[in-house]
């Protein structure tokens, strides 16, 4: 038996030779090249499927080597796309992998594009992006095979339009927010540090240089604060300086400076404005030398023993228990002069975990605030765990094949459980939700050149004769109604309307479906 009917003699025998001879035809987009793409990329390549694109925006990090086996070391900071494309090619030679470094959002991954595509596979770990992809292969008429992972949990959900329920059917639960000036003057509660820490001062100070101020802007415009967002200006700017130092080879106390400006300089600046304190009890500045010495004393007669250890690593002193983590600022100042870019937040990153619990909790010890220890905050964390996602790209190649047999009866919504005795839990899946946005909607293809078509000649266009009187959204924002219809006379293109976007055509009255047309580009 020759080589190559060896490597796949296995997959045939399994699958049957028509089904088998089936897949080397098919085109599949793989979403993320992850911890479950990786897996899934493997299992797809093994399994015989023929042209493969996989589109992940993402370079590889340290701290992914643990669980995406497709990387190694050397490929630090590379394109996963990239890099997994290359890796997984030498499985099957026969096999074509398409890498694109890209984000799944961009205008030319629009309606034309998914439908190049015999199925879809996600592994995201994004919702917006996932709630993208769900609604392009809906407006695409693609099947799409929807996954994810938290710890040892896992779902692998199959979705066909008009068949299935789709990933907007049922609604899903946001990320929650909290007010700006609440998380970077005001905190009551544990969390309002945690996020203060995770989400701003690590960027701050070792992310990239993100824009700041433009966040305090649109809270003003959401009416906050106007002078807290002042100081919180001046706060930001004076930053830079902070920055420039933790790169620079001539400053040699990282953690010193870090903790005067964050935990002395920035809360004495806040204490100014008196007024923000008459109804809540004002923080406490820190000083380093004090703490260092173990001599300060907060206000409720709390002695807090802080010891180097808290903020410089070292670990062979005795301090509270509630602040017994290590916070690495100088190992992380020499990361950052040591050649890399930027160090973003990473749940297997110690240093990074350090850093965020230590600082989150000595923010909570000033605004006398309940302090966490570094097990809950790591347990608040939900870990990624490669035995999960083998079992769920696994799956989900399980799933796809039921797809493209079309034994549609025999798909199913599958739960990965936290239960030894009935690890896997099969549903049936359930028919679209007839009050689904996404899925119900009527979808329609429109290729025009956006700078000369004119919204009132495209609603005429799709409407035809029917005369009923119509709403017309691009996203949220609203372009057309009875009574406005200002932007008629408009090109689509100086409302912003262009390749890859949506308009949605509403019926007043409610008793037709919404048509949401795609813009696609000429021949």
């Amino acid at each position: 038996m020759s080589t190559a009917k060896a490597r796949t003699a296995h997959a045939r025998a399994i699958l049957g030779p028509e089904l088998h001879d089936q897949l080397s035809n098919t085109r599949v987009l793989l979403v993320g090249a992850g911890g479950i793409g990786c897996e899934l990329l493997k299992n797809i390549v093994l399994t015989g499927f023929g042209e493969i694109t996989l589109l992940d925006l993402d370079t590889i990090d340290l701290s992914n080597l643990n669980r995406q086996f497709l990387f190694k070391k050397k490929d630090v900071k590379q394109s996963k796309a990239l890099v997994a494309a290359q890796t997984a090619s030498a499985f099957n030679p026969n096999v074509r992998i398409i890498p694109i470094h890209d984000n799944i959002k961009e205008p030319q991954y629009d309606i034309q594009w998914f439908q190049k595509f015999d199925i879809v596979l996600n592994a995201l770990d994004n919702l917006d992006a996932r709630r993208h992809v769900n609604k392009m292969c809906m407006a695409a008429q693609v099947p799409l095979v929807e996954s994810g992972t938290a710890g040892y949990l896992g779902q692998v959900q199959p979705l066909l339009m008009d068949r299935t329920e789709c990933f907007d059917c049922i609604p899903k639960s946001t990320p929650k927010t909290f007010p700006v000036c609440t998380i970077r003057s005001t905190p009551s509660q544990p969390i309002h540090c945690i996020v203060w820490s995770k989400s701003y001062l690590m960027g701050q100070l070792f992310g990239e240089d993100e824009d700041a101020v433009g966040e305090l802007d649109e809270a003003e415009k959401q009416g906050e604060n106007a002078r807290e967002i002042e100081t919180l200006r001046n706060e930001a700017q004076a930053f830079k300086a902070v920055r420039t130092a933790l790169r620079s080879s001539s400053s040699s106390d990282a953690a010193k400076m870090v903790f005067q400006k964050v935990f002395n300089a920035d809360i004495k600046n806040l204490l100014v404005m008196e007024d923000m304190w008459r109804s809540r009890a004002p923080p406490t500045p820190l000083d380093f030398d004090t703490i260092m010495n173990e001599t300060l004393t907060l206000k409720d007669n709390l002695e807090l023993f802080v010891s180097r250890c808290v903020w410089l690593g070292c670990c062979s002193c005795n301090f509270q228990s509630h602040l017994r983590l290590s916070l690495s600022t100088n190992r992380l100042a020499a990361r950052l002069k040591g050649g890399e870019d930027t160090i973003s937040f990473d749940k297997d990153d110690d240093d990074t975990l350090d850093f965020v619990t230590a600082s989150s909790n000595l923010r909570s010890t000033a605004y006398g605030i309940g302090t966490k220890t570094r097990w809950e905050m790591a347990g608040n964390i939900i870990p990624a765990i490669a035995t999960t996602n083998a079992i769920v790209s696994g799956l989900i190649v399980l799933q796809a094949l039921h797809l493209l047999r079309k034994t549609y009866d025999k798909m199913r919504n599958v739960h990965l459980q936290f239960k030894p005795a009935v690890p896997l839990s099969t549903i049936t899946l359930s028919p679209p939700n007839p009050a689904c946005g996404i899925c119900r909607d009527t979808y329609a293809l429109l290729l025009c050149d956006p700078s000369r078509a004119v919204l009132g000649d495209v609603i005429k266009g799709l409407l035809g004769d029917d005369k009923r009187e119509v709403s017309v959204y691009e996203d949220k924002r609203i372009l057309s109604d009875p009574d406005l219809d200002d932007n008629n006379e408009r090109t689509l293109e100086s409302l912003n309307v262009t390749r890859g976007k949506f308009l949605a055509i509403v019926d007043e009255e409610g008793d037709r479906a919404t048509i949401s047309v795609g813009l696609g580009v000429l021949p």
